[in-house]
């Protein structure tokens, strides 16, 4: 057991301190050009299905939410008579 940690700490260690870096491919461009593309679509789904998914489920949520509140205070507003 002792040997796996120290084996995951010298590799902690190695990654830190390494001279030689990863190059990394630079996509920002990319995503610029993505971005700024007038085609009409709000910038916030631009960026694909995942964007879309993510938006639809919020609205959703959002809804739900906003209705569960209103029931909420129908209910709190007109309480139930006690015999």
């Amino acid at each position: 057991m002792n040997r796996h940690i120290f084996a995951l700490q010298q590799m902690a260690r190695r990654s830190f301190t390494s001279s030689a870096r990863r190059q990394v491919e630079n996509k920002v461009p990319e995503k610029q050009k993505l971005f700024q593309e007038d085609n009409g679509i709000p910038v916030h789904l631009k960026g694909g299905t995942f964007d879309a998914l993510l938006y639809r489920t919020t609205m959703v949520l959002t809804v739900l939410g906003t209705a569960y509140v209103v029931y909420e205070l129908g209910m709190a507003s007109f309480p139930q008579k006690k015999n």
